[in-house]
C-alpha cells in the first residue's frame, strides 16, 4: 500500500504538551557548550522549568513542523542549539534550517530522517544524542558519512553539527570520462577557496572551501537526507554563510572524511 506524504506527516508530528513532558526534566549539563565566539545568549541551554513555562497545555494540539510558530518551537530550538546542531539563532519559527537541524539530529540517532520533531525525534532530542568527534586535538572539521553530518571539532568535542550529503556512490560521465561519485576517506586541508556562487564543471557551489582536488565543502539549494552529490560536501546556504562569518574553515584547516 502507497503511503502518501500527508499520511506520514500525520503520524511524526508530536504534540506540544508531549514534547514539554520529554523536554522537561532534563539535566541542562547534557547540552554541550557552544565555543564562545560562535555562541551568543539565544543559543545558551534552557532549563527544564523555562521548557515546561514555554509550553502552555492549552496548545497540546499544535504539531512541530515546517511552518509551526511559537513557544514550543523556540524550546526545541533552544535544545537542538544548546546540543550542537546548527539552525541559526532560535526565533520561535519552524523553518527549513530548523527542520535540516532535526534532520541532522534524526541522523544520528538512526531515525527516519523527514525533518519533523515526531515523538521518536523528541526523544532523542530530549535524550541529548549527538554524534562523537574521531578527532582529540585542535580544530578540525570531520565529514561523517555513515550519519551524513558535518561536524565542527574543538580539541575533541563537537561544537557544531550541519546537516549535510556527500557522494552517492554511483557512477556518472564528466567531458567523456566515466567518474564514481564518492567523497574519499581520509584526513586533509583546505587550500582553495571562493566567495560566492561558482560555476564549476559539474554545477554551481555555493562558497566553496577545496580540500581535496575539485571536492569541497559548499553551500547548496539541495541538501537532501541521503547522499546525493558527486563527491562534495553540501551544506545549507545559511550554514554555508555562518561558516564563512565566523572564518571557522580557514586555510589549511583539518578536514577528515570518516
Amino acid at each position: 500500500m502507497t503511503t502518501t506524504r500527508r499520511q506520514v506527516l500525520a503520524a511524526s508530528v508530536v504534540p506540544v504538551a508531549a514534547l514539554a513532558s520529554l523536554l522537561a526534566g532534563v539535566p541542562v549539563a547534557q547540552a554541550a557548550p557552544v565555543p564562545i565566539a560562535v555562541a551568543s545568549a539565544a543559543t545558551a541551554s534552557t532549563s527544564p522549568a523555562a521548557i515546561q513555562a514555554a509550553v502552555p497545555a492549552a496548545a497540546s494540539s499544535t504539531t512541530l513542523r515546517i511552518g509551526s510558530k511559537g513557544k514550543a518551537v523556540l524550546a526545541a530550538q533552544k535544545r537542538l542549539t544548546a546540543l550542537g546542531y546548527w539552525l541559526g539563532k532560535p526565533d520561535g519559527v519552524y523553518d527549513s534550517a530548523t527542520a535540516h537541524a532535526v534532520t541532522a539530529l534524526q541522523k544520528v540517532a538512526g531515525l527516519s530522517r523527514d525533518g519533523i520533531l515526531g515523538p521518536h525525534t523528541a526523544k532523542a532530542l530530549a535524550a541529548g544524542t549527538k554524534p562523537k568527534a574521531r578527532s582529540k586535538r585542535g580544530n578540525a572539521f570531520e565529514v561523517d558519512l555513515r550519519h551524513q553530518v558535518l561536524l565542527y571539532v574543538r580539541h575533541g568535542h563537537v561544537q557544531l553539527i550541519f546537516d549535510t550529503s556527500t557522494g552517492s556512490g554511483k557512477y556518472y560521465y564528466s567531458g567523456g570520462v566515466r567518474h564514481h561519485a564518492v567523497t574519499p576517506k581520509g584526513t586533509y586541508h583546505v587550500f582553495r577557496a571562493i566567495k560566492g556562487w561558482h560555476k564549476a564543471p559539474l554545477g554551481m557551489l555555493y562558497s566553496p572551501r577545496y580540500f581535496n582536488g575539485g571536492i569541497a565543502i559548499h553551500g547548496s539549494l539541495s541538501i537532501p537526507a541521503a547522499p546525493a552529490s558527486h563527491g562534495c560536501v553540501r551544506v545549507t546556504v545559511g550554514a554555508m554563510d555562518y561558516i564563512w562569518a565566523h572564518k571557522l574553515l580557514p586555510m589549511g584547516r583539518t578536514v577528515i572524511v570518516r
